[in-house]
């Protein structure tokens, strides 16, 4: 009798074993792969087709088939052991042992490692026993879930074992490794899940980078700015740049400009357009639906005061999904070079103690780190082409007798058209033996 039992419970968990081989395969074949198989003429291909249509309720059911054959098998072994041992602990302590052993090993590992390296030959196997299973069976597998539902706070397990957003991404890395997608496309769907966690403020151009233009210019100052900083999109400000009244684009200045010449002297207000607001908590992937449906490219970011925290546009989203935007003009330039006579090309996040450095100077400044942010800072505004700034390098340094340096931003690059580089030359001062020219040594001058 105790050998029968035992050749019963073996025989339960060799089915055991099948329906978790079912359950591993199915869950790595797709519709798609399905679909190949059907074209290629593979044997039962037309019998997988009809599982991968509805995977949940073939998933459910070789999940039942596991679990029953598991308690099952679970139950004999017990049953054996009490038989055979005086003692009732000895012979649950048998029996749990045993079967955390063969659950583990058989059921657990062993079916799972054969389902991943061979998904399809598993699920076509599977599909010869699972349909006609399902017919047998019926709706019993959907009625466990719906009692599960019943008995389980929240949403429940409406549709059968969805996969979560892990293991989603592990089906994407593994998919990569078979050689199934290349290692670009996979960073795509992954950054496609990190849109979803990511906010507007994560990836907007920020305040202090902005290119303003306050409503009281004229369309053709507009116009100047827009060709020189290289925007197509400039927010309009009234009172500061915390009260962004509009966006003015370029097209429209053009049009306005090429249709009536006169226009030129008219207040830039008269050809902005309304500007969209969103909150600076707002989630990325939302607002990129919004843009789509409302055929909006630019936004204004608030910030929980009501300022102005910066402004948002598709590509800054889209960026985030496909990696920097960047066009022909773009190049790797070297941090600095020499011009003679001691003036030199510098990009404009060399940090100013490198600066100094060329001049052998100890340079520095509390408020800023590089280049860029120096001519900002002297500028009070967001360089653009052309802009200069003259630096006495007297308030930086003790040094008895240190020169000026002219700053003047060149050409931008890149699609958000920032300053790369900075042209840096010495030029003469008079100090009349003072350190400084009493408004710090600071010179701005507008281009």
């Amino acid at each position: 009798m105790t050998g029968q039992l035992i050749a019963a419970a073996v025989l339960l968990v060799v089915v055991a074993w099948l329906a978790a081989c079912a359950e591993t395969g199915l869950a790595r074949t797709t519709r798609f792969r399905a679909e190949e198989a059907v074209r290629s003429g593979r044997r039962g291909s037309a019998k997988l087709m009809v599982v991968a249509e509805d995977p949940s309720r073939y998933l459910n059911l070789a999940l039942l088939v596991r679990v029953a054959c598991e308690m099952a098998a679970g139950v004999l072994v017990t049953f054996a052991a009490v038989r055979e041992f005086e003692e009732t602990w000895e012979a649950l302590a048998l029996a749990t042992g045993v079967m955390v052993l063969v659950s583990y090993v058989a059921v657990g590992v062993s079916p799972r490692t054969i389902g991943r390296q061979h998904p399809l030959n598993t699920a076509t196997a599977a599909a010869y026993v699972l349909l006609p299973l399902a017919r047998i069976m019926g709706p019993v597998p959907q009625l466990l879930i719906l009692l599960g539902n019943a008995l389980t706070p929240g949403k429940g397990f409406r549709k059968g074992p969805f996969a979560s957003e892990a293991e989603l991404r592990a089906m994407v890395d593994l998919a990569e490794q078979e050689q199934l997608i290349e290692a670009e496309e996979r960073k795509m769907v992954h950054s496609v899940f990190e849109l979803g966690d990511t906010l507007v403020r994560e990836v907007m151009v920020p305040r202090t980078d902005l290119v303003v233009i306050e409503r009281g210019k004229t369309v053709r100052q507009a116009l100047t700015l827009a060709l020189r900083s290289g925007f197509s999109r400039i927010p309009v400000v009234g009172e500061s740049e915390d009260d962004v009244v509009g966006i003015v684009y370029l097209k429209d200045l053009a049009r306005k400009t090429h249709i009536n010449r006169e226009s030129e002297s008219d207040l830039v207000s008269t050809a902005m357009r309304p500007a969209a607001f969103v909150p600076d908590t707002k989630n990325a992937g939302d607002l990129l639906r919004e843009m789509q449906q409302r055929r909006n490219h630019v936004a204004v970011v608030v910030d929980e005061y009501g300022g102005t925290a910066g402004i948002v546009t598709i590509e800054d989203i889209l960026e985030e999904i496909v990696g920097e935007i960047t066009d022909e003009y773009d190049r790797e330039l070297p941090p600095v070079e020499e011009l003679g006579g001691g003036r030199y090309r510098v990009t404009a996040r060399l940090d100013i103690g490198d600066l100094g450095d060329l001049y052998e100077l100890d340079l520095d400044d509390e408020d800023v780190e590089t280049v860029g942010g120096l001519l900002a800072k002297l500028l009070g505004r967001v360089p653009i082409a052309g802009a200069t700034a003259v630096v006495d390098l007297a308030d930086y340094v003790t040094d008895p007798e240190p020169p000026a340096l002219r700053l003047t931003a060149e050409s931008p690059a890149g699609r958000r058209n920032r300053i790369v580089t900075v042209l840096v030359e010495p030029v003469p001062v008079e100090r009349n033996g003072s350190t400084g020219n009493g408004n710090g040594g600071r010179r701005a001058e507008r281009a």
